[in-house]
């Protein structure tokens, strides 16, 4: 261990491990197959990274996360570490340069993405890898009983088939005790006995059937407070509790509509706010990141597109104005409020509607069999397909054109798509992520012939030819944004210049798309006889209303510390009330100061109509306002509605 804490305070300047990354690096140290379990914030990424750098050989890194995959390995190259990543904007032969130089001892970390598991290519070299252990990051994507599946993480037992020697080290954030069970099921060689580990938070056993150690460390986060905030006026309440707050924040919404719409009304209200969702292009996105990262913009309203591999330690508040369709969702994305260990909060807000629309949500996600079934003809005639055509076809797909010709609603269209995808009719790309291609038409010699061309022009053919091999010969993906940042220029002017070099025949060039694609697994069938096992629908149905109908009861609890309420769903036996949530502070605290209720009684005095934003001017913390507007109302003493108050 000594030599483990040498690492650790050589490359990254710390003195000892805190939590269980003692244990968990131990654990594979000694080459076990482990399970870790850790909070977000709780310092992952230690737990690989240190044992790697004890061992002999490379480390595989398996991991979704393109952002945190790159963002990584810039890291531990600033520290000296030998650090490559195999991402779908790399050339043939770049991939085939950093297999080899995992082959050759010149890479310590090698990061990967699930989807690439299956390439015949990597799959080749690395029978002639030497690899320490294998680290699979967000394990709970395995696990068809998660939040979070992704069918590509099942391509890891194969892995593991073809080295069943290598240790794999899983971790997690967000899983259930059914869920840890079915990790470990899933990356098991399929040849170990039960085990009994320990869970190092406790001391009490804990059980893996599968021969993995298991190490759990509490998923409480005692800087973090929980609140639900119950409210028919979310704007107004959202920009009360932002205008009455500091710090930095993050909203998240579900809809792109609603994270444009609600940053405009924050601005409106003199707050620093913009907003983020995967519809924008990637040079907005990043430049929104960074201003926000950098404080130069206080607060983001975004999708569930953001987030995911961003490093921001001092996050004060995360507050979502539309509920999550699970605890895990919900928990994963509160837990990037305050990973610097300073107190932040969680907030909540909860209408009158939420509960229907929670609910409407597994119709949406899990139509019926036979709408799924009419979908999959429609799609048939969306591309004039006969029966018993269409195997191995692979086409575009306008969503929104499929839906105005055959009367669906995209959401639903979706939901039918992905269960067929799920059953092995179709393979259904729903946000493929394809960088632009180019293709020299001329010849290499004919090039330093060519004239009028002005410097820009100039300056982006060289940098082509000097960052990508292949060009003359066929077409090869390229990364505009690299090539905008090498040339100097913003990448909507590079998107221009190539479609003028394009025009002058010098180069073809296929721009970037962002478009679904479909692909037919099998032969057209009759919808009759297309199969949807219980696996796919009914077994999944079941486990997505359990989690809406846990989301409903954690919104609505009245009684239960936040807290506690979420420990116990993640398995967490001993705990204890938060005496920091909405309603541990309820029960402790009467339900409002007599203050604040008098203040709001003279604000009103005078008859007339009040705007809810007036209540910031009073001289007290929103929390109370809140229960004092909810005790006057409940006595019918003040009337609320549309944003408006007044005397009863």
């Amino acid at each position: 261990m000594s030599n483990y804490k040498e690492i650790l305070k050589r490359y990254w300047g710390y003195d000892d491990f805190r939590g269980i990354q003692r244990e968990i690096i131990e654990s594979i140290g000694l080459g076990r197959d482990t399970l870790g379990l850790m909070p977000t914030g709780g310092g992952k990424s230690i737990t690989f990274q240190v044992p790697a750098m004890a061992l002999e050989g490379v480390c595989i890194v398996i991991t979704p996360l393109i952002a945190l995959m790159k963002d990584q390995v810039n890291h531990l190259r600033q520290k000296g570490i030998l650090a490559d990543a195999i991402n779908s904007s790399m050339q043939h032969e770049e991939i085939l340069r950093v297999l080899d130089n995992c082959i050759l001892g010149r890479t310590k970390f090698l990061y990967v993405s699930p989807e690439r598991l299956g390439s015949q290519l990597f799959v080749t070299k690395l029978r002639h890898m030497h690899i320490s252990f294998i680290t699979v990051d967000e394990a709970h994507c395995i696990s068809q009983w998660g939040y979070d599946f992704r069918p590509s993480y099942l391509e890891i037992s194969t892995i593991r088939q073809l080295l069943p020697d290598v240790p794999v080290l899983a971790l997690t954030a967000t899983a259930t005790p059914q869920v840890v069970e079915d990790i470990c099921e899933k990356l098991s060689t399929g040849n170990a006995s039960g085990e009994t580990r320990c869970d190092t938070t406790h001391h009490s056993p804990l059980t893996s059937h599968h021969g993995f150690a298991v190490f759990r460390m509490s998923f409480e986060r005692k800087n973090l407070t929980y609140l639900v905030r119950h409210t028919d006026d979310k704007q107004n309440e959202l920009t009360h509790i932002l205008s009455n707050t500091s710090g930095s924040a993050i909203v998240y919404v579900r809809s792109r509509r609603h994270a444009r719409e609600i940053a405009e009304q924050l601005c409106q209200a003199g707050l620093s706010a913009t907003f983020y969702h995967a519809g924008l292009t990637h040079e907005v996105k990043d430049q929104r990141q960074r201003d926000w990262q950098n404080d130069r913009v206080r607060i983001i309203v975004a999708t569930n597109a953001f987030g995911m591999g961003i490093d921001k330690p001092d996050v004060r508040h995360v507050l979502h104005y539309d509920s999550p369709d699970s605890i895990e969702a919900y928990f994963q994305e509160a837990g990037r409020a305050g990973r610097d260990g300073l107190p932040a909060t969680a907030i909540l807000l909860y209408g009158a509607n939420d509960n229907a629309l929670l609910s409407h949500r597994i119709d949406n996600t899990f139509p019926p069999r036979e709408y799924i079934r009419q979908v999959y003809e429609h799609l048939a005639y969306f591309y004039q397909l006969a029966t018993g055509d269409g195997y191995g076809i692979t086409r575009e797909f306008n969503i929104d054109l499929f839906c105005q010709r055959f009367h669906h609603f995209p959401i639903r269209v979706h939901s039918a798509l992905q269960i067929l995808q799920r059953a092995g009719y179709i393979d259904y790309d729903a946000a493929p992520d394809q960088n632009a291609r180019v293709h020299f038409m001329l010849e290499r010699h004919e090039l330093d012939r060519l004239q009028h061309l002005s410097d820009i022009e100039d300056r982006v053919i060289v940098t082509l030819l000097r960052s990508y091999g292949g060009l003359f010969s066929d077409v090869c993906y390229i990364d505009e944004g690299l090539i905008a940042q090498l040339c100097g220029i913003k990448s909507t002017m590079l998107h221009e210049v190539l479609k003028t070099l394009a025009q002058k025949h010098i180069i073809q060039y296929i721009p970037r798309r962002n478009v679904p694609t479909i692909q037919y697994l099998q032969r057209r069938e009759d919808p009759e006889h297309v199969v949807i096992p219980r696996s796919v629908y009914e077994d999944r149905l079941e486990q997505y209303r359990q989690r809406i109908h846990a989301m409903q009861r954690y919104a609505q609890d009245q009684l239960h510390c936040r807290s506690r309420l979420l420990l116990e769903y993640f398995g967490e036996k001993h705990t204890h009330d938060c005496g920091q949530c909405d309603v541990c502070q309820e029960q402790q605290e009467p339900p409002c100061t007599d203050d604040c209720s008098q203040a709001i009684i003279a604000l009103l005095s005078d008859g007339k109509q009040h705007q809810m934003t007036e209540l910031r001017s009073l001289p007290f913390p929103y929390e109370s306002i809140s229960k004092a507007l909810s005790h006057l109302m409940a006595e019918e003493r003040i009337i609320q509605q549309d944003g408006v108050i007044l005397r009863g």
